[in-house]
């Protein structure tokens, strides 16, 4: 395929509108969640308002923000990563979408638990012990957190819904639910770290209890129309191969239910969007998700680059240019709906554009120097 052509059908099938609940996104390239821990106190500031609004000005159709911190206790554990949550942070927060708005985008928050990957002694609250559904670490045998309690159970779902009501009254989009890459959701959903015996643990189905639940009480909260996405994945940063379903049948028995809830997009991560998810199939993760839950669906996943994932980012290791055809191709299929692009946007803020106009040859390699700015 000559550049000319892979230019031309980039920008016809990339620019196409979605609608997710009441909202209209106006193309297909989403922002992928990237935590940047560039928010003093918990507040972003002013530079976090910059870096949002030059990506939405730029042409991204969507924002998913870093992840933020829910109100509860043990959400996360570090000051310096945004929190949904207190007067002087959503005021931050309230700005970053109104300049995304004034740019032409669409912003929702990823509302985050990070469960027993807290160390006790971090802020926000240091003496907050770290929580889980069985107090296990990934990879642990024996316990070193809280097993929760029903009333922990019960604080962290208020938690998520009172976050999502306050996205929607202080002018966001919508709300991501982060139940992805080993953090407190994840580890209900999955058996390596949830090994109770009550009506969160068990099968597939009770795993996936309290995502059911959170998603019920932020439907409460919020207007119906207002869209609710939930990400997940299989693996998770401590156990790369770790799988939730291991059939496209043991998958639905978990999606079902949160379909049925009330998400209205699933945002299904992995580490390289073209990998098969199960055999015999070229579906990938969020392919199949959107065949077992008929949901509109978003995948990522090293996107637009070549060479290393974005796991080795963090050890300094940077990654090529990549094609885009195999990715339209997938969109021309209707395999998945939106496609979230993570360090390829940290490295250049313009990279939707330049895609969207056909500039490929103006695109930059990725170099793990962009984590250090909020360029």
């Amino acid at each position: 395929m000559t550049v000319a052509a892979s230019a031309s059908r980039a920008a016809a099938i990339l620019s196409r509108p979605l609608s997710l609940g009441g909202l209209t996104v106006p193309n297909r390239i989403v922002m992928a969640p990237m935590t940047r821990m560039f928010s003093p106190g918990g507040v972003p500031g002013e530079d976090v308002v910059s870096y949002y609004a030059r990506r939405a000005a730029a042409g991204v159709g969507l924002i998913v923000t870093e992840g933020t911190y829910v109100g509860h206790e043990s959400a996360g554990q570090s000051d310096s990563v945004p929190r949904f949550h207190g007067d002087e942070q959503l005021a931050g927060w309230a700005k970053v979408a109104e300049a995304v708005h004034a740019a032409g985008g669409t912003i929702v928050p990823q509302l985050w638990h990070i469960g027993m990957v807290r160390n006790q002694g971090e802020p926000p609250v240091a003496d907050a012990p770290a929580v889980g559904p069985s107090g296990l670490r990934i990879g642990a045998d024996e316990p070193t957190g809280k097993v929760m309690t029903q009333a922990d159970i019960d604080a962290v779902i208020g938690a998520f819904a009172e976050a999502a009501a306050a996205a929607e009254r202080i002018g966001f989009d919508g709300v991501e639910l982060h139940g992805a890459h080993g953090y407190l959701l994840d580890q209900f959903l999955w058996e390596g770290t949830n090994r109770r015996t009550d009506a969160y643990g068990g099968d597939r189905v009770a795993r996936a209890k309290l995502s059911e639940e959170i998603v019920v009480a932020v439907r409460e909260a919020v207007s119906a129309d207002f869209p609710v996405i939930f990400r997940f994945s299989q693996w998770k940063q401590e156990a790369y191969r770790a799988r939730l379903a291991e059939t496209p049948e043991e998958l639905e028995s978990i999606l079902a239910p949160l379909a049925a809830a009330g998400v209205d997009a699933f945002h299904a991560s992995t580490r390289r969007y073209w990998v098969p998810e199960f055999e015999d199939s070229d579906l990938n993760l969020a392919g199949w998700t959107k065949k077992l839950t008929g949901k509109p669906t978003i995948t990522v996943g090293s996107v637009g680059l070549d060479g290393n994932d974005f796991l080795k980012s963090f050890q300094g290791h940077g990654a090529e240019v990549g094609d885009l055809d195999n990715l339209l191709d997938r969109f021309e299929r209707d395999e998945f709906d939106m496609v979230a692009v993570g360090r390829a946007l940290l490295q250049d803020p313009e990279w939707a554009r330049k895609v969207l106009d056909g500039r490929f040859e103006e695109l930059a390699p990725y170099s793990p120097a962009a984590l250090k700015t909020l360029s």
